[in-house]
């Protein structure tokens, strides 16, 4: 039988080493909570908002204008960040078994979950706000995002379905439409072309990191297309998603959104993504193909709304 003496100092042994390990890791910064938002997320996903934003106001900028692009900015990314803070409250337990997230704040122990927690809330409570303020569409697009990011990807599929990088592309395709619904306060044909570019171009854009980190998702438990299904049938899947973004993105030219110069980098920057996903079958080393995808993929999507912004059609007021 235990003594209750050695197993009261064992347990005490045991915090005090546990107390020493976190402080060890040095006190909590603002580093930390910014880390928490993954600013590199924001950063890209900002840049297309600034698209949707600017294909809607059509170069026609006023004082008000500027405001409210502000206004837009800011309401997405702490949106953004209130997704992207709650992911890592609830995906805690999951990231300690992964070498690319097992150093973050939480699986560390250098910052508590409940700390976390309120924080991923209150920018919600305050991104919402400040979408408001736009127009009540932007507010509900901000927490439709929130809603299906936390609960539908985070909290349910992600760890249970390899349709999990589907719903999520449903989340990471609200930004730019919040963009264009900033100014327009309405859904239109424009605001569903940009959905669909982003909703396409998020499958093949992670299933590339999913190859390339296989065998970490299959350690941390996560059912990711490569990790059920292999990287061939995974292949396969990223050209569906590629072959079917080329038309897709040359819809805003049809639409009269855009002039020539988007419509030739849209197809030429679609083609070179097909066709580095087909070379892709024949890769003797998979993981520096699979890097070099996915470098390109966050290059194919800065790139094209950077041209979408520069040759948006002019308004005629």
């Amino acid at each position: 039988m235990d003594n209750p003496l050695t197993l009261e100092n064992t347990l005490d042994s045991a915090g005090g080493a546990e107390q020493e390990a976190t402080a060890a890791l040095g006190p909590v910064t603002w580093r930390d909570f910014v880390q928490l938002a993954k600013p590199g997320i924001i950063f890209s996903n900002l840049i297309t908002t600034f698209g949707g934003f600017w294909i809607a106001v059509q170069w026609n900028f006023d004082m008000d204008t500027w405001y409210n692009m502000i206004y837009a900015l800011l309401g997405t990314a702490l949106v953004m960040a209130s997704g992207c803070v709650l992911n890592n409250f609830l995906d805690r337990d999951m990231d300690t078994k992964m070498a690319r997230t097992k150093k973050r704040a939480l699986p560390t122990g250098k910052m508590k979950p409940q700390v976390v927690l309120w924080y991923g809330v209150s920018l919600g409570i305050v991104g919402t706000i400040v979408l408001r303020m736009l127009n009540p569409l932007s507010a509900e697009l901000g927490l439709i995002g929130i809603f299906v990011y936390v609960l539908i990807y985070t909290a349910w599929f992600k760890r249970t379905s390899v349709w999990s990088t589907f719903v999520g592309a449903v989340s990471g395709a609200v930004p730019p439409v919040i963009g264009y619904c900033a100014v327009t306060g309405q859904l239109d044909l424009n605001a569903g072309i940009l959905f669909a570019i982003l909703f396409l171009w998020q499958p093949p854009h992670f299933w590339a990191l999913g190859i390339r980190r296989m065998e970490e998702y299959r350690a941390a438990g996560f059912p990711l297309l490569p990790v059920v299904r292999g990287s061939y049938v995974t292949k396969i899947s990223m050209i569906r998603y590629v072959v079917l973004l080329v038309p897709v993105s040359t819809m805003l030219y049809i639409n009269g959104a855009v002039g020539m110069i988007y419509l030739i980098a849209a197809v030429v920057l679609g083609f070179i993504w097909i066709w580095m996903c087909v070379a892709g079958f024949r890769a003797k080393d998979e993981e520096a193909w699979a890097k070099k995808t996915f470098i390109f993929s966050i290059n194919y999507l800065t790139l094209l709304f950077i041209i979408m912004v520069i040759d948006t059609v002019h308004a005629h007021v």
